[in-house]
């Protein structure tokens, strides 16, 4: 029997040359005659480690890594295809850490299985959540997603039943299942982990779905940054297709859901529902006025659930264990696990599936080895460019919805960024704001033109121009942003930039740096024109 190795065709290992490790290592693998069968899987998720090399042994599959190509013919010379030691093994992967420590729901294939193999998928579990939901009521399905407590994943951890529920109970000739895979915030890549590591759950998920409040079409809306997920999705999309799990009769049990993928254009705000589904219909990405919500009027003016991919990637293992044993864990009202995403100054950034509760304080210095640095860590920003900065006296807090409420903040899709004692936070503020402004759909006034004068208002604190008055002025204009502001972009760029001030103030009373002299005007329009 062939000795299995794989090597990941995750972005992120690709990035930092996975394919030419796996160039080098079918090269010496043919050399030497060896019997290898070579499998592109996705990532573990510990990018600190990438590529990370694995092979299957009688004990268990044993990583290797950060592996080079150069490294390759030595690792072959020391007996890694038996799992001997050498100096880039870590063991049995199963039993690093950073891994043996999770609790892995949505994640349990990501890693192990060939992304393109549906047999390998079908024999580590999957679409065992979508032969007990073809046998249930409609209504039994809604009522076990509402049951699980499972709350959006994509940020606004909206529950995912109530949903559901919404567009089973509205009447119409046709219902969609739309999946919002624009993943745009800072410091977040789960939704495409799961797009290039397990595409087949997300189309069980979807597929679930569709049966669920009898949704006949889906599409994946994907963001233009993620053309290996794209890629993926189409090739998975196809062998479902062909092995009978999507079209008129769905694994053979007379039930229909066709699906589809659809690459965005490159912005954020497309990531909002209303004008995600804008795009999808083919027009410019602008939000929609609510009432009607997209469950009532969405795509092409019919009842839509429009989920983020970690909450439909997750209806499988709720459909095959059970509401409860889902709700069993986490705390509070966040019921089951967050896929957090360690980024940003960060010794060991990677995604780490736990149930809610885990403190800001485990998940940076027990997960992610506190700051690559070595400085001390100053600020957190979890929930992307619209959540707040906290500082670390606020690590204490519980990865949990109301806990973050409670600070003003927002767990988001549960990125974690990172910062040491050396960031700025009056830049990192005006940064949040300018965010605002070229991200603006431009539909309403507040998001529009006040995000464009919150930039020019921090820019003269900044600069020490009338900074109490100014500072009074930014206060104001985040007031308007909050309650005039059409959707969240608007509404929620006060949270980091009220967050900034609120915590950091010693960094909104700095003197204003001294203008450059003549000699450093003429340097810096050198370095303009080179």
């Amino acid at each position: 029997m062939s000795v299995r190795v794989y090597i990941p065709c995750d972005a992120a290992a690709v990035s930092v040359g996975a394919d030419a490790v796996a160039r080098a290592m079918a090269e010496q693998f043919a050399a030497r005659r060896a019997d290898v069968s070579l499998i592109r899987n996705g990532s573990r998720g510990m990018f600190w480690l990438e590529p990370l090399v694995e092979v299957e042994t009688p004990r268990g599959r044993v990583a290797y890594g950060p592996v080079s190509a150069d490294a390759v013919a030595g690792l072959l010379d020391a007996g890694f295809l038996e799992g001997k030691p050498h100096a880039l093994c870590l063991g049995l992967t199963e039993e690093i850490p950073f891994l043996k420590n999770q609790e892995r729901l949505t994640f349990a294939r990501c890693g192990i299985t060939d992304p393109l193999s549906l047999s390998d998928y079908v024999s580590h579990g999957g679409y065992r959540g979508l032969e007990k939901a073809i046998g249930m009521t409609p209504q039994a399905i809604v009522e076990e997603v509402a049951n699980s407590g499972l709350r959006g994943r994509g940020g606004a951890g909206f529950p995912t039943g109530i949903k559901w529920r919404t567009v089973l109970n509205t009447q119409a000739d046709q219902k969609y299942i739309v999946c919002n895979a624009d993943e745009g915030d800072s410091g977040t890549y789960a939704d495409r982990m799961i797009m290039e590591g397990d595409p087949f759950v997300l189309i069980e998920g979807m597929t679930i779905a569709g049966i669920a409040v009898e949704a006949t079409g889906g599409f994946i809306y994907v963001r233009s940054e993620y053309p290996h997920a794209f890629r993926t999705l189409q090739r998975a999309i196809a062998i479902a297709y062909d092995k009978g799990y999507l079209g008129a009769n769905v694994a053979g049990r007379g039930k229909r859901f066709d699906l589809d993928v659809r690459l965005g254009a490159g912005a954020y705000i497309c990531g909002e529902e209303t004008s995600l589904l804008e795009s999808l219909e083919g027009k410019r990405g602008q939000i929609r006025f609510k009432p009607p919500l997209p469950a009532i009027k969405g795509l092409f003016g019919k009842p839509t659930v429009v989920n983020n991919v970690i909450s439909l990637a997750t209806m499988p293992i709720i459909l095959d264990k059970g509401s409860q044993h889902y709700n069993d864990f986490g705390m509070g009202k966040s019921r089951g696990t967050l896929t957090i995403q360690l980024a940003g100054n960060i010794k060991h950034g990677g995604l780490v599936e736990k149930a809610f509760g885990l403190t800001l304080r485990e998940a940076i210095y027990d997960f992610g080895g506190g700051t690559s640095s070595g400085r001390p860590l100053r600020a957190v920003q979890a929930g992307g460019p619209l959540g707040a900065y906290f500082p670390e006296s606020f690590l204490d807090t519980p990865l949990d919805y109301e806990a973050f409420a409670e600070r003003k903040g927002m767990l988001g899709h549960g990125g974690i960024v990172v910062f040491d004692d050396t960031v700025d936070l009056a830049h990192q503020a005006r940064f949040a704001m300018e965010f605002c402004a070229v991200e603006s759909c431009g539909k309403c006034t507040p998001c529009r033109v006040g995000s464009t004068r919150g930039v020019e208002v921090i820019d003269k604190i900044i600069a020490d121009q009338d900074r109490a008055q100014n500072l009074e002025l930014l206060s104001d204009l985040c007031e308007v942003l909050t309650d005039g502001s059409l959707c969240a972009l608007g509404g929620l760029i006060p949270f980091p930039v009220q967050s900034a001030i609120r915590h950091f103030p010693g960094d909104f009373n700095k003197p204003a740096p001294p203008p450059p002299t003549n000699g450093a005007n003429k340097a810096q329009e050198s370095r303009s024109w080179s």
